[in-house]
């Protein structure tokens, strides 16, 4: 896993918010969740980073819809696909039928939070708040 996966986010925010010429407190993360698995990339992205090796815990992924949704008996930690993160204006981030996804280090969750991501949803989110749905970096 990421040494210091805070310092990686925030330099994938910087450099991007630096090469377009946005002010760094106009700017924000946005995550896109693709469809595929690490083996599936054989080159960088254009803009920002693909991040991957990350779990769910509460629900899972569903690569079709390309939302959250329940989790499958005896599923606890399903992988997710890689997952393209950069940066974005605040006025140009999407803000409708998301949940705000906190992404842990480890499922001891509390001191080890890194960030949080916009995942897309059909459910309200409270039902995720509810079912207690986080992303974490090792199982």
């Amino acid at each position: 896993g990421l040494f210091n996966p805070q310092s990686f986010l925030t330099a994938v925010m910087q450099s991007l918010a630096r090469k377009n010429e946005w002010p760094l407190d106009k700017v924000n993360l946005t995550v896109d969740v693709t469809k595929k698995f690490k083996e599936e990339f054989n080159q960088p992205a254009r803009e920002g980073a693909y991040v991957y090796g990350l779990y769910m815990e509460g629900a899972r992924w569903d690569i079709q819809t390309g939302v959250i949704t329940e989790a499958r008996l005896k599923e606890l930690t399903p992988s997710m696909p890689v997952i393209s993160v950069r940066a974005v204006p605040n006025d140009r981030q999407e803000t409708r039928n998301i949940y705000e996804c906190p992404l842990y280090k480890t499922k001891i969750r509390g001191p080890t939070y890194v960030w949080t991501f916009s995942l897309k949803t059909k459910e309200r989110p409270a039902k995720w708040v509810l079912a207690g749905v986080a992303l974490l970096l090792s199982v």
